[in-house]
């Protein structure tokens, strides 16, 4: 049986939404601000243009950051944010793939990234079993 979280897990959660919300809006204005190195990384095996999945994920970006900086609608926005880091996977997947060739600091970037979705939907989970 679990109790409910204490005050000081509640601001360290509220502190972790703040910097993944944060994160999100920041990303998210690459998407709008740089479209066509984002466009780069969408896999070529989705269907329809890679510019729809990049304003999409924009989008899902700056909804769910807002999501995370409410009280009520924190829990849902963490678990969404932990699906958003599930769900960018294979496009960061394919940027590993389409540096394959490139220099070498080039593909470390790439698969540097791999490795990183793992603190941030650890985060996104903290997140959520705080709020």
């Amino acid at each position: 049986m679990t109790s409910a979280p204490s005050v000081a897990q509640r601001t360290g959660s509220s502190t972790r939404a703040y910097r993944l919300a944060a994160l999100l809006f920041g990303i998210g204005t690459i998407h709008f601000v740089a479209p066509k190195p984002v466009d780069a990384m969408v896999p070529p095996e989705l269907p329809g243009s890679p510019r729809f999945y990049t304003y999409a994920s924009g989008a899902a970006e700056f909804t769910i950051g807002g999501m995370l900086l409410g009280r009520r609608t924190r829990r849902l926005g963490a678990l969404a944010a932990a699906g958003l880091f599930v769900s960018v996977f294979p496009a960061n997947l394919h940027m590993v793939r389409m540096y394959w060739d490139k220099p070498w600091a080039m593909k470390v970037a790439a698969l540097a990234r791999l490795p990183l979705q793992v603190p941030l939907i650890t985060e996104a989970i903290k997140v959520y079993r705080t709020s």
